[in-house]
């Protein structure tokens, strides 16, 4: 899972990076310069430390997710679109982070001159609907060259249908619908799986907010887009600090749990993903699959070999192999079955994959 942070210059998408990764990277104006850094982050999961303690393996794999500081987009559309070497790196992200500033500071002067949040967050959703209705004309400019030309080298029937779907995609961006409120067919899907369509992708916005303000409420028209407000600077205080002193100033702050874990589960249901597990004395490994993926596909994310020889799954869930201490009992209370390459898989499944090549 990879999740671009993105926003308008001063947003605080950096301070977000670092709170997140526990980083130090600099904060500052990029001046619309193309800039990136990336970082590999363990998913928190008290799931692994359990399974951790009850098997004590040699060792521990938590489940990854990388997050990459983006600078570049400015909330101010061109008629050129973004440039190659930026879109390029959003239209591989999973999802977006999209920090808005909703904090005041004198010292941090707004490019507009005052915060405006709600002005800010339209702005950059203005520049990501403009640049994908760009690339749908340019495409429906190549369908119609192709559709004079007789269809030369395709199905004349796939074409019309292509030039049927991006005339509806049009329809939508011109009335500024993202285009991730969309439904689409798993041939449009097809259709679509080249094209770096940037509101596609779901999105969670962060208010990013000064420590002594409260929350701010949005309500958004659109699915796939979830908010959460977060005092960036100040968790990314927190994070820098050694675990027992964090420990002091979260509770100090009355902040629950850290900015990672929230952000961790919000982008996991925004992306329709979860976990499962495979455990034993030589290791314990956090998964990551999507939602409704069966017994076979799961095999494949652990190795290519499991998923071809695939031959039956053990599953056990989590909270049944933690009660009865292992899979022994689990077996002898029928908690632990076999299941076929059709099974899916559940948040939480413990798994043995038997296969055979």
């Amino acid at each position: 899972m990879e999740l671009g942070i993105i926003g308008l210059p001063q947003s605080g998408k950096t301070t977000v990076f670092n709170a997140l990764t526990r980083g130090n990277v600099p904060t500052g104006i990029s001046g619309g310069r193309v800039e990136i850094h990336t970082a590999v982050v363990d998913v928190p999961d008290e799931r692994v430390e359990r399974l951790t303690e009850l098997f004590e393996p040699k060792k521990v794999v938590h489940a990854k997710v990388t997050y990459a500081d983006i600078a570049g987009l400015e909330g101010k559309p061109s008629e050129a679109g973004i440039s190659g070497p930026l879109m390029n790196t959003l239209a591989k992200m999973d999802g977006f982070i999209h920090v808005v500033r909703h904090f005041e500071n004198p010292t941090v002067p707004h490019a507009s001159g005052q915060v405006d949040s709600k002005r800010d967050l339209a702005a950059m959703e203005s520049e990501l609907l403009l640049n994908d209705l760009i690339l749908v004309e340019r495409k429906l400019d190549r369908l119609s060259d192709e559709r004079k030309r007789g269809g030369v080298g395709r199905d004349k029937a796939l074409v019309d249908r292509e030039t049927a779907l991006f005339e509806r995609i049009h329809s939508l961006l011109m009335d500024e619908v993202p285009l991730r409120n969309e439904q689409f067919s798993e041939e449009e899907e097809k259709m679509l799986g080249s094209y770096g369509l940037l509101t596609r992708k779901p999105q969670l916005i962060v208010m990013n907010l000064s420590e002594d303000q409260p929350p701010v409420e949005i309500e958004l028209p659109f699915a796939n887009t979830k908010v959460i407000n977060m005092a960036a600077k100040l968790e990314m205080d927190i994070a820098q600090l050694p675990p027992e002193e964090a420990e002091i100033f979260l509770e100090e702050y009355h902040i629950e749990e850290p900015s990672l874990d929230r952000l961790i589960r919000l982008s996991y249901d925004l992306l329709g993903l979860i976990s499962f597990f495979t455990a034993g004395e030589k290791e314990v490994h956090a998964w990551t699959v999507s939602q409704g993926a069966n017994a076979q596909e799961a095999a494949g994310v652990i190795h290519s070999d499991m998923e071809k020889g695939f031959i039956r799954a053990e599953v056990i869930s989590y909270e049944d192999l933690i009660a009865l201490g292992g899979f022994s009992e689990g077996r002898n209370h029928g908690k632990l079955r076999l299941e076929g390459k059709k099974y899916i898989v559940q948040n939480g499944d413990v798994l043995t994959i038997r296969f055979n090549i």
